[in-house]
C-alpha cells in the first residue's frame, strides 16, 4: 500500500510539473520566444549533424535558459502574490530574477553561435 502512495506521489510531481510549464508557456511571451528557438536551434543541430560534445551543450544552454525563466516567473508570481501593490524592494527582487534570465539567455545564444556560425558558414 505504502509502495502504491509513493508511485502515486512521484507521478502526481510529473503531473505538477506539466501543470507549471503550461502555465508558464501560455502566460509568458518569454518563454513562447525561448520555445521557438529551442525548435529552431534543435532543427539546426539536426541538420548540421553535431557532435555527442556539440548536443550536449546546446542541451545544457537550453536547459539553463528555461531553468532560469521559469525561475524568474516563479518568483515574479510569488511577488506579486506577497506585495500586490508597487514596492521598490520587490521591484529590484523581479529586476534581478529577470537579469538572470538575460544572461543566462546571452551565454545560450554564445554557445548556439561558437557551435552553430562555423558549420554553417565553413570557418
Amino acid at each position: 500500500m505504502k509502495q502504491r502512495r509513493n508511485l502515486q506521489s512521484f507521478l502526481s510531481g510529473f503531473v505538477d510539473a506539466a501543470k507549471g510549464l503550461a502555465e508558464t508557456i501560455r502566460t509568458q511571451f518569454n518563454i513562447r520566444t525561448h520555445f521557438v528557438i529551442t525548435l529552431i536551434g534543435i532543427g539546426l543541430a539536426f541538420y548540421l549533424h553535431l557532435s555527442a560534445v556539440e548536443w550536449s551543450l546546446i542541451i545544457v544552454a537550453i536547459a539553463v535558459v528555461w531553468i532560469a525563466e521559469l525561475f524568474n516567473t516563479s518568483i515574479e508570481y510569488f511577488s506579486d502574490f506577497v506585495s500586490p501593490e508597487f514596492n521598490y524592494l520587490v521591484g529590484k527582487v523581479k529586476d534581478i530574477s529577470a537579469a538572470a534570465a538575460f544572461v543566462a539567455a546571452m551565454a545560450s545564444l554564445s554557445i548556439g553561435l561558437i557551435i552553430f556560425l562555423p558549420k554553417m558558414f565553413h570557418f
